[in-house]
């Protein structure tokens, strides 16, 4: 897509409206096609630009403000967000949730998922105590009970499904609500990634990614992004990253755009295996507990049938007996990765209350599994045996300090 500030890329075939996400993942960003240019939009490593005068209209001038390597990706995001306006890259994901963050004003009302990232709970809380933010804690599974908090509400931040408990929002129901009360809605679309939902179609405001994750998904980048359709949020959302120099470096960003190439396939593997074995570790007698949506008893299964593209790729387990075993399964593993983050091709998990930051309305024996695109039948053997061993040698690890 193009526009004003982002007119040095251009779609290669049809119109975003004519395209599949799986297509607009591939074609989104790319350099026009003219004789000679390259296929992939090239890396510029420069500081600085040629400039006398008076700056022109979207002229370069000083890459903390604005940098060719960035549209490309910015632009690529938006497209498959169906964004009327580019996106804005930030330098991690939490530099985007500060930036939308920012909108609620001192003394304002903040609401958000009392299950959410930890560190995105950990801002709110402090603005709060920096600003005299009221920030409040709602079930984002409970429609009912969350409009009934909603009014007032400056910003309502949503994420679905929740991390780590998957729980699973009405993104339509609560985002009209949140308007109907006057709140700007932004939604936190990592778990999901915009082949699964779309939340500005639901008429979000802001969507923001952790890039580290599901759209570059490699495990090699950290950055953030925010997309609106919004020119107003847009501007609001560029003049944060150059006031408080959030900004990416070049090489991460072309080697996000290079992960967002492949990114319909690694979703499409990464469910499929967290489908499979969620049902399998369902039936599984050394597990007590398994949430993933696509399971039918599932509580996220009927909003999530009716309102995503698919379930994703996140499980939530906990097996019989408690921490010590959660920590046992983790120690046991020998392909799966016992790491923190998530949405690489490669398949980890970890304990979440492992660290004392993490919401205490978190079960200590919850384990977060994040489902590669390795083989179903390699993935299964290793978890199996790793479970099978939790119940034979339990063991206890330490609290260790927060994660992403």
């Amino acid at each position: 897509m193009k526009n004003a500030s982002h007119g040095d890329t251009a779609d290669t075939t049809g119109t975003v409206a004519d395209l599949t996400r799986a297509t607009l993942a591939v074609t989104a960003g790319r350099p026009a096609r003219t004789q000679g240019a390259p296929v992939n939009p090239p890396v510029v490593l420069s500081s600085t630009y040629h400039s006398e005068g008076t700056p022109g209209p979207g002229e370069k001038l000083y890459t903390r403000i604005d940098t060719e390597t960035w549209a490309p990706f910015e632009d690529a995001v938006a497209a498959l967000e169906s964004a009327s306006e580019s996106g804005v890259v930030f330098g991690s994901g939490m530099a985007a949730i500060a930036a939308v963050m920012s909108f609620v004003p001192d003394g304002g009302r903040l609401v958000v998922p009392r299950h959410a990232y930890q560190v995105t709970l950990g801002f709110a809380d402090d603005l709060a105590a920096r600003h005299g933010v009221t920030v409040v804690r709602v079930d984002v599974a409970d429609t009912a009970a969350t409009i009934a908090q909603l009014e007032g509400a400056d910003l309502v931040w949503i994420e679905s499904p929740t991390n780590p408990m998957l729980e699973v929002a009405d993104l339509p129901a609560l985002i009209d609500a949140a308007h109907a009360a006057g709140a700007l809605v932004a939604v936190d679309n990592t778990f999901a990634t915009p082949l699964v939902q779309r939340p500005l179609e639901a008429g979000a405001d802001v969507v923001v990614h952790s890039v580290t994750k599901y759209l570059a998904g490699h495990s090699d980048v950290v950055l953030g992004i925010a997309v609106s359709s919004s020119a107003h949020l847009t501007s609001l959302l560029r003049a944060y990253r150059t006031l408080h120099g959030a900004i990416a470096g070049p090489w991460e960003v072309w080697l996000a755009l290079r992960g967002l190439r492949t990114l319909a396939l690694r979703v499409e593997r990464a469910q499929s295996n967290a489908a499979e074995i969620a049902r399998r570790l369902a039936a599984h007698p050394a597990v007590a507990e398994v949430r993933h949506p696509s399971l039918p008893d599932d509580p996220g299964h009927e909003v999530a049938a009716r309102t995503m593209d698919g379930f994703g790729a996140i499980i939530g387990l906990r097996p019989h007996g408690g921490r010590e075993a959660a920590d046992a399964v983790v120690q046991a593993v020998h392909l799966w990765v016992p790491a923190t983050s998530l949405g690489g091709v490669e398949s980890s998990l970890e304990r979440r209350r492992r660290f004392a930051t993490e919401s205490l309305t978190v079960p200590e024996d919850l384990v977060r599994l994040s489902v590669g695109v390795e083989d179903i039948d390699d993935l299964w053997a290793d978890l199996d045996q790793a479970l099978v061993r939790s119940t034979q040698t339990p063991q206890t690890s330490a609290e260790t300090t927060p994660d992403a």
